[in-house]
């Protein structure tokens, strides 16, 4: 009974983790650029609410995936343009694109879904022959959906990408220094737009995990402030793939911890539990807050007519 329940709670663990893990991510090559991106949150909700009407009219989660995809790149985009292009405060633009994401999906979502039984058709787990049955690991790693095992490819894909190759020594210093950057003939805004845009597709790909594999519906503010707690596991994993996930895990263990505490029965008021994983993200926040080094030009715009920093 102790075996199958840690080994429920360490599979829901994973599972709760894949959502931030793809924010997080995508918050990376946003941020390792130099584009501050709250906006995480509005793409999640993006992700989730393209799939799922996609998938609703069309039958074909594959097809909602595909849109969602498109979508979040759109997101990507305008973030880009208002915070490259146009200079506009990051953060403004980020929490400017999480309000209107919030209000334009509960508003379409009442008008798609309002007089129809929504039970969207899901993506279903990747049986594994001969490691499926092993003791624990079977049900943790080759029982899982392909989001799951595409996490775990786009994490060491990162991970190199971003310390081994030429286009991560660029991001990188587009993050660091553009102005240096932009010496060699990188062009900056074109670094970044490319990172937002690539960030806001892995984002919307979290969105879609939420309404295609884990509820299989869509509901207004199903995003739950996901894209938040991905930023503090970006902050928390010190701007690298690895540690960034590693975070989200962390963070999604606690998730799992305090659902099985409210289905336990235990007398403590359920409101002190549902603020959990968001008081144990804060608490690495503050424990992290002298270790951890953003990207030196995170949040700062660059002005490439007179190259410097204002």
């Amino acid at each position: 009974m102790t075996i199958d329940f840690f080994s429920d709670y360490l599979v829901a663990s994973l599972r709760l983790a894949v959502p931030l893990a793809f924010a997080a991510l995508g918050g990376l090559y946003s941020e390792r650029s130099g584009v501050l991106n709250i906006a995480l949150e509005g793409m999640l909700l993006t992700g989730a609410f393209t799939s799922a009407v996609i998938t609703f009219y069309t039958n074909n989660p594959w097809v909602g995936v595909m849109v969602a995809l498109i979508f979040g790149g759109i997101v990507g985009l305008i973030h880009a343009f208002l915070c490259v292009t146009l200079y506009v405060d990051q953060l403004v633009s980020g929490l400017a694109i999480n309000l209107v994401a919030a209000g334009l999906t509960s508003f379409l979502g009442r008008l798609v879904f309002h007089s129809s039984t929504q039970r969207l058709v899901g993506i279903e787990p990747i049986i594994i022959p001969g490691f499926a049955n092993l003791p624990l690991l079977g049900t943790l790693l080759f029982q899982q959906n392909i989001f799951v095992y595409l996490i775990f490819i786009l994490v060491i894909l990162s991970t190199y990408i971003l310390f081994n190759t030429s286009f991560g020594l660029t991001l990188r210093a587009v993050g660091e220094y553009p102005k240096a950057a932009e010496t060699t003939g990188i062009s900056v805004q074109r670094v970044r737009y490319l990172a937002v845009v690539f960030g806001g597709c892995l984002a919307s790909l979290g969105g879609a995990y939420l309404s295609l594999v884990q509820v299989r519906y869509f509901a207004e503010g199903m995003s739950a402030g996901k894209g938040f707690i991905a930023i503090a596991a970006l902050i928390f994993g010190k701007w690298h793939p690895v540690g960034s996930a590693f975070a989200c895990l962390l963070f999604g263990a606690t998730e799992a911890l305090q659902l099985r505490i409210q289905a336990l029965g235990v007398n403590v008021p359920y409101q002190f539990l549902v603020m959990l994983p968001y008081a144990i993200a804060l608490l690495a926040l503050v424990s992290k807050k002298s270790k951890s080094t953003p990207p030196a030009a995170l949040g700062v715009p660059y002005f490439q007519e007179n190259r410097e920093f204002k």
